[in-house]
């Protein structure tokens, strides 16, 4: 309970500023008038003020251009005014709501919403115009499949819901709404099975939510490193995804999705060390292939912060630990090497580094010509100037590779970030120090928890059905019940008798 409680000290990390405008707090009461609205707008280029007669009587139309098209705000506003004489907006409008003339704050975030407001003599009213360029749902670009569905989500949360809902239709499906970002107002959506999903669960990240204060979010990456539970670790303890049928999983799994106008991702909440190694495939694939490529993966993670730290520490400190002829090897290898093997590896570990970012940073087509040209060139000079062994060419290849084994891009950061750690403390301590700070490791990650549940599920697993759907993925047929880390309120799957 404590630790709980010390993870929701978000108002004292963040405090809340002071604001002059009006549209810090859409909730505060404030008449509305034409100079009210012109002072909160103030030297703003797109604001627009109309005034329209409708025969002896003046409306004001107010929206900002760059957010509504013409031909959309034609066609719901002006057009209705000018085929009408009548002055009541029942009579005019056929959608629309009504503002109360003392809510100015919330006209303004309207407005900037992409509302426009059509101010009658007795009455004010809003309709939604918003009309801005959206990008269109394409495939996944980080998340590919061969089968299953090819749709990602997009920057419009509207978009990523519809595309949830369409394929949940059920009513149990609830959604609750947040304006988060102080200056940003960000539309965040958080989503869950009401007869599935745990209330606890719930609860606690609604009041995570509603505890945020900041001065606005550029990505749901940054608003979910604000909702964990262990800040300080290198792991992510919430799933992300830019798929709609592993959120649409997820829900059915009893977990709480968030989702953040102007982001494509969606959080997963909770989620588990393992559950950073799954793949939609695997439930797409035969269970003998999905078993197949889970135990890769999972031992791709422990070779890859291995591998590099065993030649430090074995060349280092334990070389009677080699055969006779693969030491003969390394030897010659490294004959005309001047450094120390940690700095060696240090070394190329953050040529790789290097390269991998500067392909990522430039256009695709020159940044895979930097990734592969650069690799070739930069290894086979390093080799031959003498400044590093061709044994550990590969060998820091092989790792490299092996850290975007991952289908989680963060935990293949946290994988790329831990690896430094094996290999420093191999180069001062050898296989001693890997083995302290595998020890560290584990008891680090059955420390965490992801919203309160136990990170490391289900290696430990929670219910023994857990196992069905870990290392070894059991056919369909067999997985009967729910993840244990959602604690759901319905354990089966199937909607048997028994429940």
């Amino acid at each position: 309970m404590s630790r709980r409680k010390k993870g929701f000290k978000f108002k004292k990390l963040f405090p809340p500023q002071p604001h002059d405008d009006n549209t810090a707090n859409p909730g505060i009461k404030e008449p509305i008038t034409k100079e009210a609205i012109q002072t909160s707008l103030a030297d703003i280029d797109d604001f627009v003020m109309k005034e329209v007669a409708i025969g002896d009587k003046t409306v004001t139309i107010i929206y900002l251009s760059s957010i509504v098209e013409t031909s959309i705000i034609d066609e719901l506003v002006f057009n209705p005014l000018n085929q009408s004489s009548s002055t009541k907006p029942e009579e005019i409008f056929k959608n629309y709501s009504s503002v109360k003339k003392d809510e100015l704050p919330k006209l303004i975030h309207d407005i900037c919403s992409g509302f426009t407001v059509v101010m009658f003599e007795e009455e004010i009213i809003e309709i939604d115009t918003f009309s801005a360029p959206d990008r269109s749902i394409t495939i996944p670009e980080n998340e590919t499949t061969v089968m299953g569905p090819q749709d990602a989500f997009v920057e419009s949360v509207s978009t990523n819901v519809a595309l949830i809902k369409k394929r949940i239709r059920s009513p149990q499906l609830k959604s609750k709404s947040f304006l988060l970002g102080t200056e940003t107002k960000n539309d965040v959506v958080m989503l869950y099975m009401d007869n599935i999903a745990n209330d606890e669960n719930v609860s606690r990240v609604e009041r995570r939510l509603e505890n945020v204060e900041f001065h606005g979010f550029i990505g749901l990456p940054v608003l979910k490193q604000m909702l964990e539970d262990k800040p300080f670790s290198p792991f992510p303890q919430f799933g992300i995804t830019v798929r709609s049928d592993n959120t649409v999983d997820a829900l059915l799994n009893g977990k709480i999705i968030v989702l953040m106008n102007g982001s494509p991702e969606a959080a997963i909440l909770p989620a588990s060390f393992w559950e950073m190694f799954l793949s939609p495939e695997d439930y797409y694939t035969r269970w003998t292939t999905a078993s197949l490529l889970r135990m890769l993966r999972l031992a791709g993670f422990f070779i890859s912060i291995f591998l590099t730290s065993t030649y430090v520490s074995v060349l280092t400190f334990h070389p009677e630990m080699l055969p006779p002829q693969l030491l003969r090897l390394l030897a010659e290898s490294r004959a005309q090497v001047p450094f120390p093997p940690v700095l060696e590896a240090l070394i190329i570990e953050l040529v790789i580094e290097v390269l991998r970012e500067a392909g990522a940073r430039m256009p695709t087509k020159i940044g895979q010509t930097i990734g592969i040209v650069g690799g070739i060139v930069i290894g086979t000079a390093a080799v031959e100037a003498g400044l590093a062994s061709n044994i550990l060419i590969v060998l820091v290849a092989v790792t490299a590779l092996l850290s975007f084994i991952s289908p989680n891009y963060l935990m293949s950061n946290a994988i790329r970030f831990i690896r430094y750690i094996y290999i420093i403390v191999a180069g001062i301590l050898g296989m001693f120090g890997q083995m302290i700070v595998l020890a560290w490791m584990m008891n680090h990650l059955s420390n965490m928890t992801s919203l309160g549940t136990p990170y490391i599920t289900p290696v430990i697993p929670r219910k023994w059905g857990d196992l069905l759907n870990s290392v070894i993925r059991a056919p369909v047929n067999f997985m009967v019940q729910r993840a244990g880390i959602a604690r759901a309120k319905k354990d089966l799957i199937r909607p048997l008798d028994e429940e």
